[in-house]
């Protein structure tokens, strides 16, 4: 099945003036909540697919409170509503009030949606509605997308300030700071004996204009290769997925790639994810 939330944040801008109307621009599918645009709209069951998009023309008061709801809802191809749950009466939105102290009159706004382990493969539609209480005006967009079959796979990629994978983080800094890729592994097989997962792990980066370093031979060179040799065990059972994450340091400026790749040495699969890190220098 699916599930989704809606999620805001703050953008500050010029002082508060009245809105000519509300927008909904900018409208792109990430990586995390903060991360940069996702490559393409397909999404393997278990992933987590992000919509930011940015509010322009919401009203924000004297106080700096900007007052609106939010509705979600996902059809599919054959404009069947799945979420929300089609069985119950569709839910009022709900009235949010988020104080932005540096005015202006845009906010981005993100929701993300979770394709369950079991959610049939398909195209989908979201559709997003954007209602400015105070403005009385409101807006809506669409984003396709579709759910492939399952398969092994990395899914749910997102970077954090911290090791406990709590506090968002985008895919730029600065040196000094420390940025952590948190991700998980679906569909993989256990091992006849112990009944665990036995997935091996590479990371590697690179970097360069076109995010490789290469030789004199025009081939990929890494800048650091790491081994994480085994997934963690044990793993439940009951349990389909399983997380990891790569601390990555920010020690010099640059723009990166870091490649993971996992190997299920059960099934025999690999699976490579590529997210783009770019470092910047002190001020």
């Amino acid at each position: 099945m699916l599930t989704a939330v809606v999620l805001a944040a703050v953008l500050g801008g010029a002082p508060a003036q009245p809105a000519a109307g509300l927008k909904l621009t900018n409208v792109r599918l990430t990586v995390g909540e903060l991360g940069p645009t996702r490559d393409g709209n397909k999404v393997l069951p278990g992933d987590v697919l992000f919509i930011a998009f940015d509010a322009d023309g919401m009203t924000i008061n004297d106080q700096g409170i900007a007052r609106y709801t939010i509705e979600l809802e996902v059809t599919n191809a054959a404009g069947m509503r799945i979420l929300p749950d089609p069985k119950e009466p569709k839910p009022k939105p709900r009235e949010q009030a988020d104080f932005v102290p540096l005015r202006g009159n845009k906010m981005p706004l993100r929701a993300f949606i979770t394709a369950g382990l079991d959610q049939p493969a398909g195209t989908y539609t979201c559709k997003i509605n954007v209602a400015d209480l105070a403005g009385k005006t409101s807006a809506e967009l669409s984003v396709k997308f579709e759910v492939v079959k399952r398969d092994f796979g990395i899914v749910a990629v997102y970077t954090t300030n911290d090791g406990k994978g709590e506090v968002s983080a985008p895919t730029t800094g600065q040196v000094g700071q420390s940025l952590f890729v948190n991700f998980s592994i679906v569909t993989f097989e256990r091992d006849a004996k112990f009944k665990q997962p036995d997935v091996e792990f590479a990371f590697q980066l690179y970097e360069g204009a076109n995010a490789l370093l290469v030789n004199a031979k025009n081939e990929p060179t890494p800048v650091k290769d790491y081994q994480d040799a085994k997934s963690p065990t044990p793993v439940k059972e009951t349990d389909a997925a399983f997380a990891k994450q790569f601390p990555l340091f920010m020690n010099r400026p640059g723009k990166f790639v870091l490649e993971i790749t996992a190997t299920d040495r059960v099934s025999k699969k690999t699976a490579v994810y590529k997210l783009p890190v770019t470092v910047t220098g002190p001020n």
